[in-house]
């Protein structure tokens, strides 16, 4: 791993656990195991580290969300296959899913990455999902962005749950959720 990704690495480790604000270039440059100065070669502050690993969480977790995505297969198959593959994204990826989740409305992530899609145009793909099931009349009728936050909302609701051990997730449950994720978007 470059310095570089060992600082960012330390960076999401403190602030998933301590949280953003107690987090100090000292703790970091300590985490990272690496000269106090270094830090200055890659980042000019904190803010700057924060937008690039949310920019690389946010790729991360788009590679996820297309795999295995076939784009001819049924409304109903391409949903599930997203969905579970959010779900996938934040068990295999915990710390990131939490850093997406914390920070995308955070006045901290400029205005351009918070809305910057990847390089796979994942989010594109589910709002292009979204539309063609209210065309066919099978989706509620409403705005796709906020059709979009609902069934991310859902899975982000269980992940944070299965997280603190609230409940485990089998694969029986994995499939209820994404049937009543399904449910909650159709007429």
């Amino acid at each position: 791993m470059s310095k570089r990704q060992d600082i960012m690495a330390a960076t999401l480790d403190l602030i998933h656990e301590e949280g953003l604000q107690a987090v100090t270039f000292s703790k970091i440059f300590k985490r990272a195991n690496v000269g106090s100065g270094t830090i200055y070669n890659y980042f000019e502050n904190k803010e700057e580290i924060v937008n690039a690993l949310y920019r690389e969480a946010r790729l991360l977790m788009g590679e996820y969300l297309l795999k295995d995505y076939n784009p001819e297969a049924s409304l109903y198959e391409r949903f599930k296959c997203l969905q579970l593959n959010r779900l996938q994204f934040g068990i295999q990826c915990p710390k990131e899913y939490l850093f997406i989740d914390a920070f995308s409305f955070s006045p901290y992530i400029s205005p351009e990455l918070r809305s910057m899609d990847d390089a796979h145009q994942s989010r594109e793909v589910v709002i292009s999902l979204i539309v063609e099931g209210q065309k066919q009349g099978i989706f509620r009728e409403m705005d796709s962005h906020l059709c979009h936050q609902l069934i991310h909302g859902i899975i982000s609701s269980i992940l944070k749950g299965y997280y603190v051990q609230k409940y485990p997730l089998n694969e029986l449950q994995m499939q209820q959720i994404l049937e009543a994720s399904w449910k909650t978007i159709l007429v």
